[in-house]
C-alpha cells in the first residue's frame, strides 16, 4: 500500500467534496461531479487496481478471463480529481475532518463514504479453512473466483454446494451464477448426471421476486438441482469437507461432505464506520433513502454498499444513486436543497446458462420495475440478455459509467 504522501496526485488536504471509496461509487460519482463542474473533488483508496466486480461470476463461471475485470486505479481515476493512496480510519463530522491510516488528516465541505461492504471471510467457523483448502472457493474475491473455476471445470462426479449467507450482501444473486454456468458446462461435459449440486439460500424462495423465481425454479429443474430455501451455511469442516446447513425454518441440520463447496462469505459493514456517529443499528451509513443525504450530518452523503438503504446492493441501484446523488450536492453547493429522490431500483442478470440470462429488476419492496415500463420480457431467459450482460454491460462500465456519462 502507498500512503498519500507517495501520490503524486495527493493535492491540498481540504476539498469541497472528499469521496471516501474508490470502486464504483467513488469513481463514478467523482466523474459524474465533475461533468457538472463541481471543482475541488478528492478521492480517498489505497488500492492500486480497480476492478470490475460483477465479472467475478463469469471468471468464475468459466465465461470470462481474469485480465478482463482489472485495471490501473490510476488509469479510472478522473482528471483533476485528487486521489490519496490511503486508508480512512475515523471521521468527526463535527469537525468535518477524516483521519487516514498514514497519520494524515483531511478535512471537507461535503463528504459522500462509500467504501463499499466489508466481506467477512472468517464470519462462519471453518469457512476460512475452506477457502485454503483445496476445495472451496467462491466468487466474491478475484483470486477465489478464479480457483472456483478451475475446481468446478474439473469436477466430474461428487458433490457441489453453493451457498449464500443470510444478512447484508452486495449481489445476492451472484452467489448463484457460476452454479448455473457449471450446470450447463457440465451438461455440455456429458457429466451432469454425475454431479449432485446443492443450492442453500437464507430466503424463503429461490430470489424472492415472483417471476424472477418462476425462470430459476425452472433452470433448477432442468439441471436437477436440490434447492435448500430458509437454509444458511453454519459451518465447516474443511480436514473432512463436511457442511453443516441448517434449515432456519424448521430448525433442522443436515452435515454433507463435498467436492466443491462455493460459499459467499457472510458481509457488513465496514467495522469502522460504527465509530463514527453516522451509522445506524446495522452499521451502514444512515441515510434518507430518498435523497441519499446523512438523515442528521447535513454535509455527509452515502450511496452503494455502505449506504443504509433498503434496496438491493448492486451496480444497477448504484448507477441511479450516482445519478441522484451529484446532482443533489451540485444543488446544495449552490445554495438550493436536494431535490432528486432515488426511487429503490435494483437488478441482477442471473446467467442461468452459458448463453443465456434472466434480468431481475425491481424496487426496493422486491416489485418488478422493468428498465422498459410495461414490459417483463426480460425477466424471461434470454439470449440478447447474455450478450448485452456478457459484452455489453463491461464496456459500459470501463468507458461510460466510470466516466460519468452513464
Amino acid at each position: 500500500m502507498h500512503s498519500s504522501n507517495d501520490n503524486p496526485r495527493q493535492g491540498n488536504s481540504h476539498s469541497q467534496v472528499l469521496i471516501i471509496g474508490g470502486g464504483n461509487a467513488g469513481i463514478s460519482l467523482a466523474a459524474r461531479l465533475k461533468r457538472y463542474r463541481v471543482t475541488g473533488i478528492a478521492v480517498v483508496d489505497p488500492s492500486e487496481q480497480h476492478q470490475y466486480q460483477p465479472f467475478f461470476s463469469h471468471i468464475a463461471g468459466g465465461t470470462a478471463k481474469a485480465e478482463s475485470a482489472v485495471r490501473a486505479q490510476e488509469s479510472v481515476m478522473p482528471k483533476g480529481v485528487t486521489w490519496h493512496r490511503d486508508s480512512a480510519t475515523a471521521i468527526d463530522p463535527a469537525a468535518k475532518t477524516v483521519a487516514l491510516a498514514s497519520g494524515r488528516s483531511l478535512t471537507y465541505e461535503h463528504l459522500v463514504v462509500c467504501p463499499g461492504i466489508q466481506k467477512n471471510w472468517d464470519g462462519i467457523p471453518g469457512l476460512q479453512d475452506a477457502y485454503d483448502s483445496p476445495y472451496g472457493a467462491t466468487n466474491y474475491s478475484l483470486d477465489l473466483a478464479v480457483k472456483a473455476w478451475r475446481l468446478l471445470s474439473n469436477l466430474r462426479s461428487g458433490t457441489a454446494i453453493f451457498t449464500m449467507p443470510d444478512g447484508p450482501i452486495t449481489c445476492g444473486g451472484a452467489a448463484q451464477k457460476p452454479m448455473y454456468l457449471a450446470c450447463d458446462y457440465w451438461r455440455s461435459q456429458g457429466v451432469l448426471d454425475n454431479i449432485r449440486v446443492i443450492l442453500a439460500v437464507p430466503t424463503q424462495t429461490v430470489y424472492g421476486v415472483d417471476v424472477v423465481d418462476q425462470e430459476l425454479n425452472r433452470k433448477i429443474a432442468e439441471y436437477g438441482i436440490e434447492l435448500r430455501c430458509s437454509t444458511e451455511l453454519t459451518a465447516v469442516d474443511a480436514d473432512n469437507r463436511t457442511a453443516t446447513l441448517r434449515n432456519n425454518a424448521h430448525g433442522t441440520e443436515e452435515q454433507l461432505r463435498y467436492d466443491v463447496l462455493h460459499a459467499a462469505p457472510p458481509q457488513s459493514a465496514p467495522d469502522w464506520i460504527s465509530a463514527t456517529g453516522l451509522a445506524d443499528d446495522d452499521g451502514f451509513v444512515a441515510v434518507d433513502k430518498k435523497t441519499l443525504r446523512h438523515i442528521t450530518h447535513q454535509t455527509v452523503w452515502s450511496l452503494g454498499d455502505a449506504a443504509g438503504t433498503p434496496n438491493s446492493k448492486s451496480g444497477a441501484a448504484l448507477r441511479q444513486q450516482t445519478k441522484v446523488l451529484a446532482k443533489n450536492i451540485k444543488a446544495v453547493l449552490k445554495g438550493g436543497g436536494p431535490s432528486r429522490k432515488y426511487n429503490g431500483y435494483g437488478a441482477c442478470p442471473f446467467t442461468v446458462s452459458r448463453s443465456t440470462v434472466v434480468l431481475a429488476e425491481f424496487d426496493d419492496t422486491l416489485t418488478p420495475k422493468p428498465s422498459v415500463p410495461g414490459w417483463k420480457g426480460l425477466a424471461k431467459e434470454k439470449r440478447l440478455t447474455w450478450l448485452v450482460e456478457r459484452y455489453g454491460f463491461i464496456r459500459l462500465y470501463w468507458y461510460a459509467i466510470l466516466k460519468g456519462r452513464a
